[in-house]
């Protein structure tokens, strides 16, 4: 089911950091962030930088992303998503999987979430899973092989109503989701132009394997 795209505007005088495939783009400069010399490299650029970070490759899949995530989790002030198929952003709040299990114990009401699968989306609460129309499908299924953003924009507007004073949430995608399938996601949060549902939002990414040494495997 289709749905207009709401965000913010997307951020003038940030660094702009491109995503493909496992490699990153800084300008003229490239970056391998598996590799130890060149994650070090990366971060010394985007050090205390507000970064805009753009999908160039829409078959670039979140595993491979984890290592530029890490860095910038780690050394970035604020980090932007750049929407693939319009002028809008979504700051977000990078957490690997040990900062997502941190943020599940805190104890607070809410703790909205969502699980993004194959089949659609799943919205979890502190009080447990979101019905949908399969009882062991997923809250919002997917409708006609796309993402039916407008029936999650609706879910996630009908437990804002319940957990009023929730004012973070975290996207989950399951790890071999395309980056630009993420994006579009946080684009359910949004029931307007700059009219979000939540003051945080949050993009879970998988714990990258340790960073290997320039020339080794």
């Amino acid at each position: 089911m289709s749905a207009p795209v709401h965000g913010e505007p997307a951020p003038d005088g940030v660094l702009r950091l491109g995503l493909s495939g496992d490699l990153v783009r800084l300008g003229t400069e490239t970056f391998t962030p598996a590799r130890t010399q060149d994650a070090s490299r990366l971060a010394e650029r985007v050090r205390g930088r507000d970064v805009l970070v753009v999908v160039e490759d829409a078959d670039t899949f979140l595993a491979q992303v984890s290592g530029a995530l890490a860095v910038l989790r780690t050394q970035a002030a604020v980090v932007w998503l750049q929407h693939p198929d319009a002028p809008v952003a979504y700051r977000v709040v990078l957490r690997d999987e040990q900062g997502f299990r941190a943020w599940l114990e805190e104890v607070a009401p809410g703790k909205l979430r969502i699980i993004q699968r194959a089949d659609g989306f799943e919205l979890t609460t502190s009080v447990g899973k979101l019905p949908g129309p399969d009882r062991n499908g997923p809250s919002v299924p997917v409708r006609g092989g796309r993402q039916d953003l407008a029936t999650l924009r609706r879910e996630l507007a009908r437990l804002k109503t319940r957990f009023t004073t929730s004012d973070d949430l975290c996207l989950v995608p399951s790890f071999g989701t395309e980056v630009v399938q993420a994006v579009r996601a946080l684009g359910g949060t949004y029931v307007a132009p700059e009219e979000g549902l939540f003051d945080t939002l949050c993009l879970v990414y998988p714990t990258p394997r340790p960073a290997t040494d320039a020339g080794l495997p």
